[in-house]
């Protein structure tokens, strides 16, 4: 689909530069744009490609100075970084429009789609499952009995939601990410074995939740592992049963929740973190990639960082010293042989 230099500008309240005819279909980094491509320019890191780049279309800050011949159409606006965003936003939109139902797919006959509903081909939708509207299931997913998605989920494919677990609206499920599957309940035997602990709780998503792909959310043993609002998983991530993590906190990839740890809300956890289980973590606290938290933490708004975790400037200075460590144990051994040979001396 294509779009003019006069269709862009009045979509983004700019003025044209150039032939306001030219169209493009695509779009592109500034310096790697060909023709019929659309790029920006905001950082001026990047300027000199604006003399150089092939792109049919360029947006602009109002405030850019021209020192050289440009061969591209330019769109000039208040903030060209802004607007390119909204430009990715209709873009991703319309790549990722889809609707109807394909076939071959299975639909329980208790199942209640909203408007607008998307099922890809091989996608299975359970017994008395509830899909609000705009909501879109792409092609492999799985969604047991007694599940309920809000308005405007998307489920990439092969996403699988475990039965009884709840998604509000707004949510985007990331392709291989697996939504109540059990939590590792395992009772110890006299003998050395194990007994298996059923998980009969489920897992609960609210509003505004984006889960990265191949994340796994265990569901409670009872009760409910909750995601709440406006929470951010990265691929990769481990929560595990009875977990909570708060509103508005990111999860970045590799990291780990055990099971009963209630992460507080505006929480950011680096990746390859681990949180050990039972534990409660304040609101606002920061962790460097691949902290081991192994005990609660009650301040709020405080960095941490390092095994175990110290408070993040504490651990710097910490792996300063350590780094010196071989050093300081080369001092140590030739103080040692001084204070020998004084001891030779005085005998």
């Amino acid at each position: 689909m294509q779009f003019t230099a006069k269709d862009i500008a009045m979509l983004l309240n700019g003025t044209v530069e150039g032939d306001a005819l030219v169209a493009v279909n695509q779009l592109a980094k500034i310096e790697e744009a060909q023709q019929g491509s659309l790029s920006f320019l905001a950082n001026p890191k990047y300027e000199q490609f604006l003399y150089t780049t092939n792109a049919s279309i360029v947006i602009v800050n109002n405030s850019q100075q021209l020192t050289a011949p440009v061969n591209s159409t330019l769109i000039r606006v208040e903030n060209a970084y802004s607007a390119f965003t909204l430009l990715l936003e209709k873009y991703n939109t319309f790549k990722l429009y889809k609707e109807g139902i394909e076939q071959p797919s299975f639909i329980h006959e208790t199942a209640k789609l909203g408007e607008n509903a998307y099922v890809g081909a091989f996608a299975y939708i359970g017994q008395d499952v509830k899909l609000g509207n705009n909501c879109k299931v792409y092609p492999n997913c799985y969604i047991a009995d007694n599940v309920t998605l809000g308005d405007n989920v998307t489920l990439f494919p092969g996403v699988v939601v475990y039965f009884d677990c709840v998604i509000g609206s707004n949510v985007t499920i990331h392709s291989g990410a697996i939504i109540g599957s059990d939590g590792f309940g395992f009772a110890p035997n006299a003998d050395g074995s194990y007994t298996k602990i059923a998980q009969i709780g489920n897992v609960i998503i609210e509003d505004d939740v984006e889960i990265g792909s191949n994340a796994t959310i265990d569901r409670a043993t009872m009760g409910s592992t909750v995601i709440r609002k406006g929470a951010k998983i990265d691929n990769l991530v481990q929560v595990a049963h009875n977990a909570e993590v708060g509103n508005n906190t990111v999860i970045a990839a590799q990291s780990g929740i055990s099971g009963s740890t209630k992460i507080g809300a505006r929480v950011v956890v680096g990746g390859q973190v681990g949180f050990a289980g039972h534990l409660t973590i304040a609101d606002g606290s920061q962790f460097g990639a691949q902290t081991g938290v192994n005990s609660s933490i009650k301040e709020a708004d405080k960095q941490w960082g390092g095994t175990p975790y110290l408070p993040y400037k504490d651990y710097l200075r910490a792996h300063v010293n350590i780094r010196r460590l071989p050093d300081l144990e080369q001092r140590v051994r030739e103080l040692e042989n001084i204070i020998k040979d004084l001891k030779k001396d005085v005998q």
